[in-house]
C-alpha cells in the first residue's frame, strides 16, 4: 500500500511539474496535480475508477465559503476604492502628517493592511492602495527600492491579519477547528512586525527625492471623511454586535456583511458607479484566486481519497520535533512560493494534527504558520506579492537586490512566528481576549 501511495504521490509532483514546464499557471498546475493523482489512484484502484469525477467535483466545493467572503470583501474594497476613498485618505494623511514623520507612516502602513485584512488577500492591498502610498512614501523620501520592500512584507502581513486569513481558513476547515479567536492572537504581531517594518525601512530619508503632494491622485469631488469610513463602521458594527449581544443579534456571516458594508458604500459614494461592471472586471482580476481555491479543494480531496495525506501526515509525525522547527522557516515559505495556498493543505492540515495531538495549542500555531506563509508570496515561481511590490512601487531593479532589502523584516516575521509556534500553549491567553 505504501508503494502505490508513492507511486501516486510521484504522479502528482511529475504532473505538477509538467504543467509548470508549460509554463501553465499555478492554479492549471494543482488541478493537473489533482487530476494525476486522481488517475493514478484509479488505476491502483485507490479511489475506484467511477468515483473519481465525484471527488474532484466534491473538492472544488471545500472552499466556496471561503471564496464568497473573497469575492465579496474584494468587491467592497474596490467600491471604496472606485469612489475615490483611497486618494483622498492618503491625500489627507499626507497634509495633516506631512511634516510628522512617525503619524505619517503609521497611518500609510495601516491604509495598507485594511484591505488585506478585509479580504485575505494582499495582493488586492497592492492592486487597490500600492500605487498612491508607493508614491506617497516617495513623497516622504523613500527610496523605490524600500518603498517595495515596505509593500511587500506590509502586504504579506495583511493577508495574515484578521478578520479574513485563508491559511487559517484553509487549515480549520481541514482539521475541524472553530476559525475563532484569532482577532488578538493575529492582530498584536501583525501591527507589531508592521510597525517594525515601515520604521526600520522607511524611517531613514533619501534628501534626493521629493516631498510634498505633487503626483498623487486628485481627491474625487465631493468625498469626505464621512462617506470613506461610513462603510467600514456599517461593517465593524455588525461584526462586533452579535459578540455584544450575542442572543438579541443574528449572526450574519463575513460575505453578508462585506455586501451591506458594500451597498453603503456604493450609496455613499460621490460618483456614479456602473457597479455590474466594476463586479465584472472585479470577478475577472479575483479568477485566478478564486481558480486556485477550487483547485486546491480538489487535490486535498484526491489526497485524502488516495492516502497521500495520510503519508504526508506520517512524514510529519515522525520527523524529530526539533529538525521540525528549524525545518519550518524554510518549507513554509516555499510551499507558498511553490504551491500558493496549497501549501496549507498539503502541509499545514498535518503539521496542525501533529502539534495538536503532542500538548500544542492548535490557534496560536496556525496564527503563527499564518505569519509564515506571506513571506512565500515574494519567492519563484510564483512571487505574486513580490511582482506586485515591484510593479506599483515603480522600482525597476535586481529583484534579487529588492529580497535583500527586505531581510531585517524578514527575519523579525520568521522570528515572531516561531516564537508563537514553538511557546503557543504559553500564548493561549491571546486566544481567550479574542473570543
Amino acid at each position: 500500500m505504501t508503494t502505490q501511495i508513492l507511486v501516486i504521490l510521484a504522479v502528482m509532483i511529475a504532473a505538477y511539474a509538467a504543467a509548470k514546464a508549460a509554463k501553465l499557471s499555478v492554479e492549471l498546475g494543482i488541478f493537473a496535480a489533482a487530476v494525476g493523482g486522481g488517475l493514478a489512484g484509479a488505476f491502483l484502484k485507490t479511489p475506484a475508477i467511477g468515483e473519481l469525477g465525484r471527488h474532484l467535483v466534491e473538492g472544488s466545493t471545500t472552499y466556496l465559503d471561503v471564496i464568497l467572503v473573497f469575492f465579496t470583501a474584494t468587491l467592497f474594497m474596490t467600491i471604496v476604492n472606485e469612489s475615490g476613498g483611497v486618494d483622498y485618505v492618503v491625500r489627507a494623511t499626507l497634509r495633516a502628517f506631512g511634516k510628522m514623520r512617525l503619524p505619517a507612516l503609521l497611518v500609510l502602513m495601516i491604509i495598507v493592511l485594511v484591505p488585506g485584512a478585509l479580504t485575505g488577500a494582499g495582493s488586492v492591498s497592492l492592486l487597490v492602495v500600492g500605487a498612491p502610498v508607493a508614491l506617497a512614501l516617495g513623497r516622504l523620501g523613500v527610496p523605490k527600492k524600500r518603498v517595495a520592500a515596505i509593500l511587500f512584507i506590509v502586504a504579506g502581513l495583511s493577508a495574515a491579519a484578521p478578520p479574513v486569513n485563508i491559511w487559517a481558513m484553509i487549515l480549520c476547515a481541514g482539521t475541524a477547528i472553530p476559525y475563532v479567536g484569532f482577532e488578538f492572537t493575529l492582530g498584536i504581531p501583525v501591527l507589531f512586525l508592521g510597525t517594525f517594518t515601515i520604521l526600520v525601512l522607511g524611517w531613514k530619508k533619501d534628501t534626493g527625492t521629493m516631498s510634498g503632494n505633487a503626483d498623487l491622485p486628485l481627491t474625487t469631488p465631493g468625498m469626505t471623511w464621512w462617506r470613506v469610513t461610513i462603510p467600514f463602521a456599517v461593517f465593524f458594527g455588525m461584526v462586533v454586535a452579535y459578540r455584544i449581544w450575542p442572543f438579541s443579534t443574528p449572526i450574519f456571516g463575513l460575505s453578508l456583511e462585506f455586501t451591506v458594508a458594500g451597498a453603503a458604500a456604493l450609496l455613499l459614494s460621490p460618483k456614479r458607479i456602473a457597479f455590474l461592471t466594476l463586479a465584472r472586471d472585479t470577478a475577472k482580476r479575483l479568477l485566478p484566486l478564486l481558480a486556485t481555491m477550487v483547485a486546491v479543494g480538489m487535490l486535498q480531496q484526491i489526497m485524502t481519497a488516495t492516502g497521500v495525506r495520510g503519508l504526508l501526515s506520517f512524514a510529519v509525525i515522525s520527523t524529530p520535533l526539533v529538525l521540525l522547527f528549524f525545518l519550518l522557516p524554510i518549507i513554509i515559505p516555499f510551499s507558498e512560493g511553490l504551491l500558493t495556498y496549497g501549501g496549507a493543505a498539503i502541509i499545514g492540515i498535518p503539521l496542525i494534527w501533529f502539534l495538536d495531538s503532542i500538548g500544542f495549542h492548535a490557534t496560536v500555531v496556525i496564527a503563527g504558520l499564518s505569519l509564515l506563509w506571506p513571506l512565500g508570496d515574494g519567492l519563484p515561481p510564483t512571487a505574486l506579492i513580490g511582482r506586485l511590490s515591484t510593479m506599483v512601487s515603480g522600482y525597476e531593479g535586481s529583484y534579487k537586490d529588492f529580497l535583500k532589502a527586505t531581510w531585517l523584516p524578514w527575519l523579525a516575521v520568521t522570528a515572531v512566528a516561531m516564537g508563537m509556534i514553538i511557546f503557543s500553549s504559553k500564548l493561549a491567553f491571546l486566544v481567550r481576549w479574542s473570543m
